[in-house]
Parts: structure tokens; sequence; C-alpha cells
């Protein structure tokens, strides 16, 4: 039994669904799903019979799969709270990688999040409404050398984010884009610069949500990259120390 639930937390009762939900920052988030009160948390995952947290629902979710989907908001159709956090990057060129690199990281950061979304709204229309969370990307909003398939499918989840925030406002669902710099997982795992502590921006990305905000910037960093976007693009890139044609 879980001693650490607060009861008082707004996300109390929730029921929610985290895909990519086996390891680094899908896991810190149904951990503290649970410790915040949530009623049940599905855990999206490949392969549901080796999950082993305990006091979840694991639920077989291959994202860039429509029939995984829709059989998961079938099973799922009690959720309050859906979290897109799934999303793969294949580091490379735009200009000579596989297209079908470009292809993959585009359908799973992108496609996958429309499909998921126009899956779960009408169950979360039947919950008055709900919340839906996208985890994004600082990179939402600069393109850097070898990444730029993961901006540009980032910068595209973005522009989804904030189509469907419009287009469900209606069903009362509150769309939520989180943006984050590099933190600790096995997802950054080549990457040697700073990195947060997944924890810390799986708590940012929930307090958000229980503060009731819409765009969510969980550290120091992202939020220094926003500060840049009211500027000439330039500017960001000459601070990066990044060269660019002028």
């Amino acid at each position: 039994m879980n001693t650490n639930i607060d009861s008082s937390s707004p996300l109390a009762g929730s029921v929610a669904l985290v895909t990519g939900a086996n390891r680094g920052l899908g896991r810190h988030l149904v951990t503290q799903l649970l410790e915040r009160g949530a009623a049940k948390v599905y855990a999206g995952v490949r392969s549901p019979v080796d999950y082993d947290l305990p006091g979840v629902v694991p639920i077989l979710l291959d994202v860039t799969d429509p029939r995984q989907i829709e059989a998961a908001a079938s099973a799922a159709s009690d959720v309050t709270l859906l979290i897109n956090n799934a999303g793969i990057s294949r580091p490379g060129s735009l200009l000579e990688s596989p297209i079908s690199d470009l292809e993959a990281e585009m359908d799973t950061n992108h496609g996958s999040i429309l499909r998921m979304v126009r899956a779960f709204a009408p169950a979360l229309a039947a919950a008055e409404g709900g919340t839906i969370v996208n985890v994004l990307s600082a990179q939402s909003w600069f393109a850097y050398p070898g990444t730029n398939g993961y901006h540009a499918s980032k910068a595209a989840a973005w522009a989804l984010t904030n189509g469907f925030r419009l287009e469900l406002a209606g069903q009362g669902t509150r769309v939520v884009a989180v943006h984050a710099g590099a933190f600790d997982t096995d997802f950054s795992a080549g990457y040697d610069g700073p990195k947060e502590n997944p924890a810390d921006i799986a708590r940012a990305l929930l307090d958000g949500v229980e503060h009731g905000d819409i765009e969510v910037l969980a550290d120091d960093w992202t939020r220094w990259v926003k500060s840049f976007l009211d500027n000439d693009p330039s500017d960001l890139y000459e601070r990066l120390e990044l060269d660019i044609a002028r």
C-alpha cells in the first residue's frame, strides 16, 4: 500500500494514461501520478506482461500502430488525463539521413499524437473535458546539427498541440504543451551536455497540470530558449555558436 498518497492534490481521483511508460520520464510520471492520488494509471507499453510497477494497469500500446491505439481507447474509456510522452530521436541530417528515419521521427513524435488525441477525444468529452498533455521539447523552437529531424517533428507536434487546443475547447478539454531540455534517461544517452533529473521534469509537468497551465516550461534551459522567440532567430543561433548564412 502506498502511504505517500497526497489526497489533497487536484489529480487525486483522476484516471490517467501515460504513453512510453516503461522507462525514463514516463516511468516517473506513472509513479508521481500514483503519489498524487490518481485513482487509476494506465501504463502504455509495448510489453505489458513485463511491466513491474505495482498499482498500475499496463496496456499494450505501440503509438505507431493505429489498431493498438483504437484498442487502448476502448479498454481505457474512463481516462480523464492523457499524457502523450512516447517519442524517438534518430540522430542524423535532413540532407543525408535515410528518409525512413526522418519519417519515423515524424510519425512517432507528431503522427502518434494526432492518432491518440483523435482516439481518446470522445472519452475525454464524456469525462467533462479532461486534460491532454503533449510532451514536446525546447527543440520545438530551434534547430541543431544532428537533430534536425527531431526538431522538425517536435515543431510539428507543437503546432498540432496549438490546433487541438482550439478544436477541443468546445468539449472543455484542456490541452497542455510541455517543453523541456535534455534530461538524464536512455533517450538522451548520446548527449554529453548538462541534463536535468527526469523526476524534476515529471514534477514540473504535473505541477503545471494541477495549476491549470496550458504551457509548461520545465527547466531553466527551456525558459532561456523561449526568451529568444521574440527576437531575430540569428540571436539565438549566435548564442548557441551555430553558423547560418546571412
